[in-house]
C-alpha cells in the first residue's frame, strides 16, 4: 500500500514537471548577483551565493549555509546553519545533508538528513549552461523508497538556490543515473526547481489544467523553534501568479498536514501590481492587529512566496495605499524589502 501511495505521488510529480516546462512559473529569476559561470565545468566555490544564503568570507570561521532536510512531520525544509567555512560551499551543504553528516548536531530537534548514511559527494561541477553535475558514492542508493522524491527535492532545491545552478544531473560512481533504482523516478532529463517541493493539489484544481505555486507556511518543533515550510500547491490554471500566491496564502495550508496559516482568512488584498524591479502588494487594514502592527511572520511569508514564484527580487507592502508599516517585531517596512538572506536560521 505504501508503495502504491508513493507511485501516486510520483505521478503527481510527473504532471508538475510537464506543466511547469510549459508555463515557467517556478525556478526563474530569483538569483542574487554573482560573477558569470565559467565557460567549462568548474567546482561551485565560496564565491557562489544563493537566494537563501549569503556567504560572508571575513575572518569568522563559520558561514551561514542552507541545507534541505526533513522535519518531524515529513516536510522537506530549508534550514540555515553556521557551518565551517570552505572553498566549496555547495558541496559542503550537500555533505551536511547526509545522515550523520559532519555537523548533524546543529540541526534543530526533530529534523533529520535525507541522504543515506555513508554517502560521499565525490564531485560537484557546474557547466556554463548552469547544469550542476553531482557524483555520489554508491551509498547514495541505500535510501528508503518512501523517501525517494524527498531526496530528489532536497538535492534539487538546495543546489538551485545557488545563482549559477538551474538544473541538476545525478551520477553514482561516475555513471549517470537514468532513473532512481527503487521507485523508478525517471532522470532522463535534468532535475529543476519546477519539480516543486512538498507537493499538494487544491480540491478545485485538475491535473493538466492547473498552475503550481510555492507557498511558505509556518511550522514549529517541540522546542518552540518556528520555521517556514515551502509547499508547492497545484491550483486552477491562472496567468496572474502573483495575485494567486497572495490569495492562496490567505486561504491557508491544508490543516490536515499540521502547518499554520500566516494570514487571517479575513485579510483583504486590494491589489498586487508588478513594477520595475519590484512587486507591490496593497492590503486593507485587515492586515493589522489591534496594536496597528502587521504580523512579522505574515510579512516574511508574503515576501518569500512572491519572490519564489516570480522574477521580482523586492516586495513593497502597503496598507490602504500607505507604506508606513511596522511589524510585530518592530521592523520598519516603509521601503521595498528583499528576500531574506537566511531562511530559517537554526538557533544556537
Amino acid at each position: 500500500m505504501k508503495h502504491q501511495q508513493w507511485v501516486r505521488s510520483a505521478a503527481l510529480a510527473g504532471v508538475i514537471v510537464l506543466m511547469t516546462t510549459g508555463c515557467s512559473v517556478l525556478g526563474s529569476g530569483k538569483k542574487s548577483d554573482i560573477d558569470a559561470p565559467p565557460t567549462t565545468g568548474a567546482e561551485v566555490d565560496a564565491q557562489t551565493t544563493s537566494a537563501a544564503v549569503t556567504i560572508d568570507m571575513k575572518d569568522d570561521v563559520t558561514s551561514q549555509m542552507t541545507v534541505y532536510v526533513e522535519d518531524a512531520k515529513g516536510f522537506v525544509t530549508p534550514i540555515s546553519l553556521a557551518l565551517p567555512k570552505t572553498v566549496s560551499v555547495a558541496k559542503t551543504t550537500l555533505e551536511n545533508m547526509v545522515d550523520g553528516g559532519p555537523e548533524a548536531s546543529l540541526l534543530p530537534a526533530g529534523f533529520q538528513a535525507l541522504l543515506p548514511k555513508g554517502t560521499k559527494v565525490i564531485s560537484l561541477n557546474v557547466t556554463a549552461d548552469k547544469l550542476a553535475i553531482v557524483d555520489f558514492s554508491k551509498e547514495f542508493l541505500n535510501y528508503d523508497v518512501k523517501d525517494e522524491r524527498k531526496v530528489l527535492e532536497a538535492i534539487t532545491w538546495n543546489l538551485t538556490s545557488f545563482p549559477t545552478v538551474e538544473k541538476v544531473q545525478l551520477r553514482v560512481d561516475g555513471k549517470d543515473l537514468k532513473e532512481m533504482p527503487k521507485g523508478k523516478t525517471p532522470l532522463d532529463v535534468p532535475l529543476a526547481r519546477s519539480m516543486g517541493i512538498n507537493l499538494e493539489k487544491a480540491e478545485d484544481a485538475e491535473f493538466g489544467q492547473s498552475t503550481p505555486v510555492t507557498l511558505y507556511f509556518l511550522n514549529q518543533n517541540d522546542q518552540n523553534y518556528k520555521y517556514y515550510v515551502p509547499v508547492t500547491r497545484l491550483v486552477k490554471r491562472t496567468d496572474n501568479v502573483a495575485q494567486t500566491v497572495v490569495d492562496q496564502l490567505i486561504k491557508g495550508p491544508d490543516l490536515k498536514k499540521g502547518l499554520s496559516a500566516v494570514l487571517n482568512k479575513t485579510t483583504v488584498v486590494k491589489s498586487v501590481k508588478p513594477g520595475e524591479g519590484l512587486i507591490t502588494v496593497d492590503f486593507s487594514n485587515t492586515l493589522l492587529g489591534a496594536d496597528q502592527k502587521a504580523s512579522a511572520d505574515a510579512l516574511q511569508s508574503v515576501i518569500l512566496s512572491l519572490t519564489e514564484n516570480t522574477t521580482f527580487k523586492q516586495v513593497q507592502i502597503k496598507v490602504d495605499g500607505a507604506v508606513k508599516i511596522t511589524s510585530t517585531d518592530d521592523q520598519n517596512y516603509n521601503k521595498p524589502v528583499l528576500r531574506p538572506a537566511h531562511i530559517n536560521p537554526a538557533k544556537l
